[in-house]
């Protein structure tokens, strides 16, 4: 009994400490537990089509499982994740320009400057594009900030 009360101070202690790595909060947007809806997120970049990634070719980043729709693909987005997964998370790129937390279709979809932006719906995205420049800057503040609201 008192080596297990130690043993848990010892660990409440280091787990305090400052400065010590811990596991990433999620910050993609998923629905149990797998980025954009399963889409290939480096299909969009190589292939220019929205493209469902299988369960065989999946890894897990940031908090979630990401699926590819070949071993290829999955080994590119493994050497650079950052390069494909979608801005904000994965969240409305429109809505998070409006202060708003809503879900990206990976159906609509848009690359800007190397960057994916997933849209909600068709609507939302003609006014995406009425001025992509303006609503990228002013949801790029918001971002990852509307996490915690």
């Amino acid at each position: 009994m008192i080596l297990r009360l130690m043993l848990t101070a010892v660990a409440v202690m280091f787990l305090s400490l400052p400065g010590l790595p811990r596991a990433e909060t999620a910050v993609f947007s998923s629905r149990g537990g797998v980025a954009i809806g399963g889409y290939d997120p480096v299909a969009f970049f190589v292939d220019g089509v929205a493209e469902q990634g299988r369960r065989t070719h999946a890894v897990m980043w940031k908090g979630v499982v990401w699926r590819f729709a070949s071993a290829r693909n999955q080994a590119r987005f493994e050497a650079n994740p950052r390069a494909y997964a979608p801005a904000f998370g994965g969240y409305c790129a429109y809505a998070m320009s409006q202060g708003q937390l809503h879900d990206g279709n990976p159906q609509i979809w848009a690359i800007v400057d190397g960057e994916l932006f997933l849209l909600n719906n068709r609507r939302v995205h003609r006014l995406w594009q009425a001025d992509t420049v303006q609503m990228i800057a002013d949801a790029r503040p918001h971002w990852p900030v509307i996490l915690r609201k």
